[in-house]
C-alpha cells in the first residue's frame, strides 16, 4: 500500500512539473516587446505602482506609461504629438474626441472599464481641516481664505465635474458664493500637479476623484448634493504600433485579476465592462 501511494505522489510530482513547465512556455510564448499606454493622470499612481508591474509579471510586455489631463491626451493623440498604442480615460467625452473621420479616426469602439466618485480632498493640517470634517463642505470651502483647487475643465474631465459640483450645490443652496468659485481660474492646476498642490500646503482642499486621495492618503468629504464619478475607459488606438501587446494589456485590464486590482485600489470595476 505504501509502495502503492508512493507511486501516485511519483506521479502527481510529475504531472504537476509537466503542467507547471506548459504554464510557463505558453506564457513565453505569449506578446513580448513594449507597449505604450496613454493614461488620465488620476490614474497614475495606480498604473505606476500596481497594474503596471502586474501585467509587465503576467506577460513580459514592458509599458511605457504616459500620463496628464484625458482631454489633453487626447488632443496630443488627434495632433500626433503624442504615440499611443492604448488610450485610458476618466470619461467618453475624451474617446469621442478622437472618433470620426474629422478626428483622424483614432478610436472606433471603446470600453468602460472602472469608475471612482468625484470627492473633496482636503490637508489635514489646513486651518478649515475642522470645519471640512464637521460642517458641509459647500459651507466650508467659501468661506474668506479658503483655497480650492481644483483641474482645467479644458484639459481634463475632472475639472468638468468640479465645475458641475459647484453649480449643482450653487443651485440647490442658495449660494451665490459656489457659482462664483466656478467660475473663477483661481485654484485651476494641471492634473498631475494639483495632490503635490495640496500636500505642500498651498490649497486647503481641492476636487480628486476617490482613487487619487486613497493612493495620497488624502482625507476626503462626500460632496454631498451631487452624485458625480469618473467612468474610466479603456481603448487600443487605430494605427497602434504595437497592436498584439496593445490587445493583451486591454485584456489583462479586463480580465479577473486586472478587476481584483481596480477593487483593491478604490476603482469600482464596470459590470460588464461595456462598450
Amino acid at each position: 500500500m505504501g509502495r502503492f501511494r508512493r507511486g501516485v505522489l511519483g506521479v502527481s510530482v510529475a504531472v504537476a512539473m509537466v503542467l507547471s513547465v506548459s504554464f510557463v512556455a505558453s506564457a513565453a510564448s505569449g506578446p513580448r516587446g513594449v507597449v505604450n499606454v496613454l493614461y488620465a493622470g488620476s490614474l497614475s499612481n495606480f498604473m505606476t505602482n500596481h497594474l503596471i508591474p502586474a501585467f509587465t509579471r503576467a506577460t513580459g510586455i514592458r509599458v511605457v506609461g504616459v500620463s496628464n489631463g484625458s482631454s489633453a491626451l487626447a488632443s496630443a493623440i488627434k495632433g500626433q504629438t503624442q504615440v499611443g498604442d492604448v488610450f485610458l480615460s476618466a470619461a467618453a467625452s475624451a474617446d469621442r474626441a478622437l472618433q470620426g473621420t474629422a478626428n483622424g479616426n483614432w478610436v472606433t469602439t471603446y470600453t468602460n472599464f472602472a469608475s471612482s466618485p468625484l470627492v473633496l480632498a482636503y490637508n489635514p493640517q489646513s486651518p478649515f481641516a475642522d470645519a471640512l470634517r464637521t460642517r458641509p463642505w459647500y459651507e466650508v470651502v467659501t468661506r474668506k481664505g479658503f483655497l480650492l483647487g481644483r483641474t482645467d475643465p479644458a484639459t481634463d474631465p475632472k475639472g468638468v465635474l468640479a465645475v458641475d459640483a459647484l453649480r449643482v450645490a450653487a443651485t440647490r443652496y442658495h449660494l451665490a458664493q459656489l457659482a462664483q468659485l466656478a467660475r473663477t481660474r483661481a485654484g485651476v492646476f494641471d492634473e498631475t500637479a494639483l495632490v503635490g498642490e495640496l500636500e505642500a500646503g498651498q490649497l486647503d482642499a481641492g476636487f480628486f476623484y476617490q482613487v487619487e486621495a486613497s493612493a495620497a492618503n488624502l482625507p476626503t468629504r462626500p460632496l454631498t448634493g451631487t452624485h458625480l464619478a469618473g467612468h474610466y475607459t479603456v481603448a487600443v488606438l487605430n494605427h497602434a504600433p504595437h497592436l498584439a501587446a496593445a490587445r493583451a494589456f486591454r485584456h489583462y485590464l479586463l480580465s479577473p485579476a486586472g478587476r481584483n486590482l481596480l477593487r483593491a485600489f478604490d476603482l469600482t470595476p464596470a459590470t460588464p465592462p461595456s462598450p
